[in-house]
């Protein structure tokens, strides 16, 4: 996958240039724009299931997890075809190397682009990590294959790369994306859910592999807007 990304703006948009019959995978709503030499088609985020099975398995997962129901697949049409897309948040965009031994498990929302190399599962979670988590859900996108990714988040991205010999705690909504080597475990904080610290949920990861996270939390966004929202009756 060919892209370039804006570097002098805090909103960055990535163009891809695609040859013809190149095919790459993008966010939903992604496209910013194109020039005219591009194919977009919606398709059903089942990872390769088809007909009403697949279609009630990509229903299901977005109802639950609050995941798209669709990506979008592009194919270039002409060897200088070329797309424009930009995330929903403003924050880092940055690409991931996915192959046999580094492989991710992505947060909602992280994922944004992927060459025809890498592909994905939707991965069943424990009830309580669904039930607790934000991290995708009764599903996480879970990655596999071999080739390049962008993800997406709010705010900067920051790495941790984890050796194994201590637990590594990161607030829920500050999760971005972690390689499937750790193992990960959503806890309470402390207290009763926070009460005794002011922090919530968090993610406990642990063995040796990276964890990325981002330095803002939408969450939080969203609750200082709130009181401003004015709402219906």
């Amino acid at each position: 996958m060919k892209y370039t990304k804006t570097s002098s703006t805090a909103f960055p948009l990535v163009e891809i240039q695609l040859q013809a019959n190149e095919v790459v995978r993008i966010e939903r709503g992604a496209m910013a724009y194109h020039n005219g030499k591009v194919n977009l088609e919606g398709k059903m985020n089942s990872n390769g299931s088809t007909g009403i099975g697949g279609l009630l398995k990509a229903v299901g997962r977005s109802v639950v997890s609050g995941e798209s129901m669709f990506i979008t697949t592009v194919t270039g049409l002409a060897d200088d075809a070329k797309i424009g897309i930009a995330p929903n948040a403003p924050g880092e965009i940055r690409e991931i190397q996915v192959s046999g031994q580094n492989q991710w498990r992505l947060n909602d929302s992280a994922f944004f682009a992927c060459d025809e190399g890498v592909s994905y599962d939707m991965e069943r979670q424990s009830f309580g990590k669904a039930v607790f988590g934000r991290t995708g859900g009764f599903f996480v996108m879970t990655t596999k294959g071999e080739g390049s990714m962008l993800i997406s988040s709010y705010g900067d991205i920051l790495e941790f790369e984890l050796d194994g010999t201590q637990p590594f705690v990161v607030d829920n909504s500050h999760v971005v994306a972690w390689n499937t080597s750790l193992n990960y475990e959503i806890k309470v904080a402390s207290g009763t859910f926070g009460f005794k610290s002011g922090e919530g949920l968090v993610n406990e990861f642990s063995g040796v592999g990276k964890v990325l996270v981002q330095t803002r939390n939408i969450e939080a966004l969203a609750s200082i807007i709130d009181p401003y929202i004015v709402k219906g009756n």
